[in-house]
Formats: structure tokens, C-alpha cells, sequence
């Protein structure tokens, strides 16, 4: 069996196809897999901030237009960039174990978000991440960050900001743990929906493929990212929008943290819900979300 997936180019992206390939062929020893880079529109378009060229697909578009073309059998997605909404003839083959969810604050000063100076510029183009740093610190300069995080990292270590925020997961995959000056606890910066996960996207009528990726599927994880992105769908959002959502399981139950902000963290509406259904959690916690107002953050 010989399997191809398509990957973003990033150094990331590499990293992360290449570890799902890893755990493929060490759960089915002979398996054969090779990697198709494509360079999606979030890749090509570095000069704008995320929220001005759309959140929707971005960085999985391509990919799913070679996935659907037959050309490739695989695709591997950082959770929290791949759309609720997918063509009806794809489908999720495999959530892998989620690794860190929190994210990391990064400063060449050593700087954490308590001790940053009155005004410090802080780079970041995550309104969501923007909207609760904003909260707790109403002084800060928010300023966009694009790139991929080899450049962040050596935009905030040049000194361009005074602190940035990348998500730790990827921090830790690339072996760039040492950087972090501080790790946004989960009280004050909820993760986005899937944060930490990685989902391997394949056909729907491709049975062959499915049973493989089978063997990397974390019931867990699948569990708790269920639940959030179930939460972002009910607010009819992308990654573009700051909403945060992070699930636990507890053990027949899924709990889920919701949060909807404006984009000055000046309204933040937080709501818990649980239950055994992921889905209808996520849902609850949306209707109750709606409830307290978000519709209203959300179309400000």
C-alpha cells in the first residue's frame, strides 16, 4: 500500500506530515507514504492579517481540492485551521492525541504579560488571542504577525515587538520550548477550537485509507475537539472571530469552557456546559453563548 499526502510548506507543516507518516508506518509496518507540498493562500498572502483575507480555508483549501481530485490520499491539518464545514465528500480519518494546548508568550526581554511596559507593542494576528490579552492588559499595542514561526520567532527576538503569542503546540514540535518566557495559563488565554490537535483528512469513499489512519485515531481527543469546534460552528464562525473553547474529559463526560469576546476584551462572555454527546455539548454551549449576547459581539 503506498499512500500520499498533501502538506503546507511550512516547516511545521513538514514536521507534522512527516509525524503522522511515522506513526502510520509504524502501525503498519510495509506501508509506503510520500509527501506533495502545496502552498495554500494563507502561505502566499503574508503581508495582510488574517482576519482581512477571510478565515475560512485558508491553509486547507489547496489541500482539499488535491484531495478530492484523487491526485493525493491524505492531508494532514492543524485542527484548529481546518473549517467545520468540509466538502460532503471528505471526512476526518484520524484525530491524533493533542499535545500542548495553552499558548506561549515569547519575549527577548523575558518579558511575561504581567511585567510587560505600559504600552509594549505585543504581536499577534489572532483577534482571539488579541481579545483576552486585551482584557488583563487594556495598555497594550496589539500589532499583526504573520509569517511562519522561524520568522515570528526572529521578528520578536530582533526586538520588532516587545512580546509575541504562538501557540505551543507547534513551539514544542519544533523544539523551540526555550523561547517561551511565559505559558498563558488557561484562566486567562483559552485555546482556539482543536488547538493542539492534529487531523488527518481523507476521502469519504476511501475505505482503504480509513482503515489505516484508524490506528491513529484518539478517542479522547476527538472527544473534547468534537465538542469545541461544535461550539464555534453554532456561532457560525471560522479561526477569524474570537471565540476559544478548550474540553475536558471527565469520565463518561465531556465539560466545555467557551469564551466569545470583542475584539477590544472589553465584553468577553464565558460559558460552561457538559454531557456524554460532544456535539450537543458544543451546541449547548453556543445556544447559551448566543444567549448572553455573542451574536451581537460577533457581528460588531
Amino acid at each position: 500500500m503506498h499512500l500520499i499526502f498533501a502538506t503546507r510548506p511550512s516547516k511545521l507543516a513538514r514536521w507534522q506530515t512527516s509525524h503522522v507518516i511515522q506513526a502510520l508506518q509504524q502501525a503498519w509496518p510495509g506501508l509506503t507514504c510520500q509527501e506533495e507540498v502545496i502552498t495554500t493562500q494563507g502561505d502566499r498572502i503574508l503581508d495582510r492579517p488574517l482576519p482581512e483575507i477571510g478565515g475560512k480555508g485558508l491553509f486547507t483549501q489547496e489541500l482539499e481540492a488535491e484531495l478530492l481530485s484523487g491526485r493525493v490520499q491524505a492531508a494532514v491539518h492543524s485542527l484548529k485551521d481546518l473549517p467545520t464545514e468540509s466538502p460532503s465528500n471528505l471526512t476526518i480519518g484520524a484525530v491524533m492525541a493533542r499535545a500542548e494546548v495553552r499558548d506561549g508568550l515569547i519575549s527577548a526581554n523575558g518579558y511575561t504579560l504581567e511585567t510587560l511596559p505600559q504600552g509594549a507593542r505585543l504581536g499577534t494576528s489572532s483577534l482571539r488571542r488579541a481579545a483576552q490579552v486585551l482584557a488583563v492588559r487594556p495598555d497594550l499595542e496589539i500589532e499583526p504577525l504573520r509569517g511562519n514561526v522561524d520568522t515570528r520567532l526572529r521578528k520578536a527576538q530582533e526586538g520588532q515587538y516587545d512580546a509575541i503569542i504562538l501557540a505551543g503546540a507547534g513551539l514544542v514540535r519544533l523544539g523551540l520550548v526555550e523561547h517561551v518566557s511565559q505559558w498563558l495559563p488557561l484562566e486567562i488565554m483559552l485555546p482556539a477550537p482543536g488547538q493542539g490537535a492534529l487531523a488527518v483528512q481523507c476521502r469519504l469513499d476511501d475505505s482503504e485509507t480509513l482503515r489505516l489512519l484508524g490506528e491513529l485515531h484518539d478517542s479522547r481527543t476527538y472527544r473534547t475537539t468534537t465538542a469545541e469546534r461544535a461550539f464555534l460552528a453554532g456561532l457560525g464562525g471560522g479561526c477569524s472571530i474570537p471565540v476559544a473553547a478548550y474540553g475536558l474529559v471527565e469520565g463518561e463526560q465531556v465539560m466545555l469552557i467557551g469564551l466569545v469576546a470583542s475584539p477590544d476584551g472589553k465584553s468577553l462572555i464565558r460559558v460552561r456546559e457538559q454531557g456524554s454527546d460532544p456535539q450537543e455539548v458544543g451546541s449547548r454551549a453556543a445556544a447559551a453563548a448566543l444567549s448572553q449576547g455573542a451574536g451581537v459581539i460577533l457581528n460588531v
